[in-house]
């Protein structure tokens, strides 16, 4: 079998037919938290307006000064709160309260982890316990930790991808709710591999922030 981007992507799990049009069963409260350009929010907001997605954006947090997300959610009409870290220096537990009180303010229900580049703390963790997602450029459990593209190049696997999981205190790790591959080319840079990787991020976060509120309501993948 020849992999390239047509190949089929999806590794996990196997879902019910008709999933996305039956769950959630009602929109559900999303707070986005990123660091740079936006483009997982961007490709959330679409799934939403095309009716893909049952979800409504409260609020997008960022904590970079001039991260282009501001700009995407101000295109979508999205509130969008700068929390910029450098202000509370080594006190990243008192950072990550300010957040919970700014997602709470907001009435999110589910965090979204959308390229977020700092490490967050049981502070926030216990506030919206198996309600945070984050989202990983390689397929979990390998190649954790900020240079998960690079490493895959450099450990000369054939595939790698990206994963979406529940956020526990174990830095990459927590519950995978689904996952794609991602072939890896001869003629691949850590650039040209991050984008295409980015690809089947856009089309995944989606269906795993279906997952998520399914499962925060009850639904259960073994019994379908």
């Amino acid at each position: 079998m020849v992999l390239d981007d047509s190949t089929p992507s999806f590794i996990a799990p196997i879902l019910p037919p008709n999933f996305m049009a039956e769950y959630p069963q009602s929109p559900v409260k999303l707070g986005i938290m990123a660091s740079g350009s936006g483009t997982n929010f961007e490709a959330i907001a679409e799934a939403i307006a095309s009716s893909y997605l049952k979800a409504q954006v409260q609020v997008v947090i960022y904590n970079n000064p001039g991260a282009k997300v501001a700009e995407r959610a101000s295109r979508w009409n999205v509130p969008a709160i700068l929390l910029n870290h450098r202000d509370y220096k080594k006190r990243r537990r008192d950072f990550d309260a300010k957040i919970v009180e700014t997602l709470r303010n907001y009435d999110v229900e589910l965090v979204v982890m959308a390229g977020w580049m700092r490490i967050v703390t049981p502070v926030l963790i216990d506030a919206f316990r198996d309600r945070i997602l984050n989202i990983h450029p390689s397929l979990l459990p390998s190649f954790r930790g900020g240079r998960a593209v690079e490493d895959a190049l450099e450990a000369g696997v054939k595939i790698t991808g990206c994963t979406v999981h529940i956020v526990c205190p174990e830095v990459d790790s927590g519950p995978i709710l689904i996952q794609a591959a991602v072939p890896i080319m001869p003629e691949d840079t850590t650039e040209t591999l991050h984008d295409r990787i980015q690809i089947q991020e856009h089309k995944i976060f989606p269906v795993s922030i279906a997952i998520a509120a399914a499962r925060l309501a009850g639904w259960n993948p073994a019994k379908t």
